[in-house]
This record gives C-alpha cells, structure tokens and sequence, in this order.
C-alpha cells in the first residue's frame, strides 16, 4: 500500500492534504510532515495544508488559504481521520483521488486506497515509516518535517507512556531527533498550559466524581469554562490529567460547547471505544471521543462506560 500511495504522489501535481477536526498533534504533524517531505522531494508540485486552524497548536503549522478550483484534478489525502464525517474542510470530496492514511480502527474504509496500521502509535509514524521505505524513490526528509512527527509521536504517546508505545516508536522517534529543532521548546508549547487552564485543572482535581466499577466524571457547562476564561478546547487538554488517580480504571469529560456536549473518554485498561461509537464518535481502546447533546444523555454514557469497565 506504501508503494501505491508513492505511485499516487509522483502522479499527481496538485496534492492537497487533510486531517480530523478538532485536531491534536498528531493530526497537525502527520498533515504538516506529509506536506514538508513532499515539498521537499518534489519542489515542483502544488503542496497544501487544509482545514479550520485551532489556535491551541499555531506553534506547529499555519494551514493553506486554498480556493476550490485546486481541488478539481488533485490528488487528496487524509491524515489521522477514521470517519469520513470527522474529515476537515468538506471539499476533500472534489479531488481526483481520495487517499486514507490513519492508526484507528477501519470502521469507515472511505478512499480510493486505505494504508491503515492499528499498531502504529500514532498517524505521524506512519507517515515517518512512509518515508523510510520511499527515499530509495525520492523521497526526502528535512527539519521541520522531523519536528512536526517527532511531536505527533510524542503527542499521540502521552510523551512515550501509552500502551501503543512499541520497540519501533522509540526508534523512529530516535531517528527524527538527529534532526534540527528543539525539543525543549517543542516541549514547552505542548505542555505549558496558560494560568487560567491550569486554575481550571485545580478545579478538575477537586471536583471530579467517582462512581462504581472504577468510573470518574468531570462536567464542564459553558458557566464553569466562562468563570475560568477557557474555551472547550483548551479544557479538552485536561482530559489526561486524572490518569494518575489511584483506582481509577475509566473517565470521562463532558465538556460543553455551543451546539454539543464533547465527550472525552480515557481507560487504563477496560476498552470504551464502543462506548464512544454508540454516541457518534469512536477512537482508539484507551482514548476515544463522542457527542451528546443534551446534560440528560450523561447518565447513560456513563451507565454505559460503567458496563464496560465490569466487562
């Protein structure tokens, strides 16, 4: 599959490329370090970067300002994204050749081709590994391209503590640091939080609910994120902070938005990516996402997160 997605680039003069909304670092890395190995094995082609920018990750990448017209006779690939509805920027629909690059479960098997890796860490190591085995072809790595997958492997690992972390995560990750950026100051702009989120957190780690079975809970209404001055996807970062509560097997956010209520789902062991597919979302075992709409759907996510953890 590696080798027919090579085939599709060298093909195409136009390459626009696409990731999930609601991105993380993984999602803007993978995009941005396809893009930036791309447009430095071949200067010649029309390279671009898609999708509603989230201000939380600008210290990774600026996206594209691209007029429709680029999309007819262009080659579209989709990074990290699993659903076709949770692609960016709908558009991805109007180019010649649709290609699908990403690590969770192939539920929605959308594209012309389909590289999908359930053991990858992280869509950013594929794409790395795309790389390792095409630059006998051409193709050719540069330094922001290593800091851009070195930061989706680092995000999308929980900085190498995930279970998805393996032998060959380390490696690649090993490799990409021989490059020319700073880890220090990547590592500063993941993981520095402003005050106002950190505040929020003090409230997160006294307010969370236990239930039975192991469960947590944490709601977020837009009065609680208005009293910090934070917007829902700055509260979104919090999401991992209750991983190291004693006797925790699964938890949950239900952060408020103005049209939904996120659901931000984590497990230390018991799989609630089912749990996440019920609610029109889906993910990874350990990590996974949904939407509710309504504060009375919050008993029931988590009747049903507390079923999975029995199970």
């Amino acid at each position: 599959m590696k080798a027919q997605i090579l085939e599709a680039i060298k093909k195409y003069q136009t390459i626009i490329i696409h990731r999930h909304v609601r991105p993380d670092p993984d999602a803007y890395g993978s995009q941005g370090g396809l893009a930036e190995i791309l447009k430095e094995s071949y200067p010649g082609k029309n390279i671009y970067t898609v999708g509603q920018e989230e201000r939380s990750l600008h210290y990774l990448r600026r996206l594209d300002t691209v007029p429709d017209e680029a999309f007819a006779g262009a080659l579209v690939i989709v990074c990290d994204t699993a659903n076709a509805e949770r692609i960016c920027d709908g558009r991805y629909r109007r180019g010649e050749m649709l290609v699908k690059i990403d690590h969770h479960p192939n539920e929605d098997p959308y594209g012309d081709l389909q590289w999908v890796d359930t053991t990858a860490s992280s869509t950013s190591e594929m794409i790395y590994e795309l790389y390792l085995s095409s630059k006998e072809e051409g193709l050719r790595m540069n330094d922001e391209a290593a800091r851009l997958l070195y930061a989706g492997i680092v995000g999308d690992t929980g900085r190498f503590l995930y279970p998805s972390t393996t032998n060959k995560t380390f490696a690649y990750a090993g490799e990409l640091i021989h490059y020319d950026f700073s880890r220090t100051e990547l590592y500063n702009s993941m993981y520095e939080l402003p005050a106002d989120v950190v505040k929020l957190n003090g409230y997160v780690l006294q307010n969370f609910e236990m239930h039975e079975s192991g469960v947590a809970s944490v709601m977020m209404k837009q009065e609680l994120l208005k009293r910090y001055s934070v917007i829902p996807s700055e509260a979104s970062l919090l999401v991992s902070e209750l991983g190291n509560v004693s006797g925790i097997k699964a938890w949950v956010f239900f952060i408020e938005e103005e049209d939904q209520i996120r659901v931000r789902l984590r497990s230390k062991g018991p799989v609630i990516n089912g749990v996440a597919r019920k609610y029109n979302g889906g993910g990874h075992p350990l990590a996974a996402g949904a939407s509710i709409h309504s504060w009375e759907q919050v008993g029931q996510v988590l009747f049903d997160l507390i079923e999975a953890c029995k199970e």
